[in-house]
């Protein structure tokens, strides 16, 4: 089954289009990856399906609901959840606390309970803490959970913002170049993530970088080039494609999926 659906979205910037009608879906459970050279219009388009841009044109739907132009916050609280190729991390709070603060969406607000410490406030406080340990466990860092989240190496960083964004209970996770920044093992660390999350149920929409990682995990590939979509399909078709290839290489390159590997971790 579908849990969104990208149909026609557009973006203008004053007289510049940014996207052009772009159209995909994303199954539930499902791996999906945005490719494309740089300046494709990958980034704007991820920001409209999350809400940090109005689309100039066309509509996202998740689960069946018209969201397009909904703030981040009320759709992560629908369940649509991402994070950024730049860290949003809070360094100098703990591991375990900054997964604890992505749960303030599905805790609910109890101002009062919390102030005068009622029992109520401590259950809430326990079962976050609980669910913060497990979601550590499913990342990795458990045993890192009382270190400061500035101690961490960058891969570590990294997963971290996932299992703060899995906080939120999402059934969609959006994540904007997971891998960007790490190295070799960190990289594998990451894709092994990606695809235990997608086991649990929760769909995965990533733009992505790193080819390698991306025909390893993806179920699904769109390719963007020159703000429109060009490609889309299994990754291996995707990658045989000759509109992909010339966009990635040139006409006269070396063509195939290997050559697209290669250049697009040049």
């Amino acid at each position: 089954m579908t849990i969104l659906e990208v149909a026609g979205l557009g973006m203008d910037f004053g007289g510049l289009t940014a996207v052009e009608a772009v159209s995909f879906s994303v199954r539930r459970g499902g791996i999906m990856s945005v490719i494309g050279p740089n300046g494709a219009g990958k980034t704007t388009l991820f920001n409209m399906v999350s809400g940090i841009y109005r689309p100039t044109r066309g509509r996202v739907v998740l689960d069946g609901r018209d969201v397009t132009g909904l703030a981040p916050h009320k759709l992560a609280a629908m369940g649509m959840s991402r994070t950024f190729q730049n860290l949003k991390v809070f360094q100098q709070m703990s591991v375990l606390q900054n997964v604890m603060a992505g749960r303030h969406l599905s805790e609910g607000v109890h101002v009062v309970s919390d102030l005068l410490g009622l029992p109520g406030a401590a259950r809430r406080n326990r079962e976050s803490e609980e669910e913060a340990h497990r979601l550590l466990r499913l990342v990795g860092l458990e045993r890192g959970a009382f270190r400061e989240a500035s101690e961490l190496s960058y891969g570590g960083l990294k997963r971290l913002e996932i299992a703060r964004a899995l906080a939120t209970q999402p059934r969609l996770l959006l994540l904007d170049e997971p891998a960007a920044g790490c190295n070799a093992v960190e990289t594998g660390e990451i894709d092994e993530l990606i695809s235990r999350i997608a086991e649990t149920g929760v769909a995965v929409l990533l733009v992505e970088h790193d080819m390698k990682l991306v025909m390893k995990i993806s179920a699904h590939v769109v390719v963007m080039e020159q703000v429109r979509k060009i490609s889309e399909g299994p990754p291996q078709e995707v990658a045989n494609d000759p509109r992909v290839i010339e966009a990635y290489l040139g006409s006269g390159a070396e063509t195939g999926a290997k050559g697209v590997g290669e250049r697009a971790q040049g």
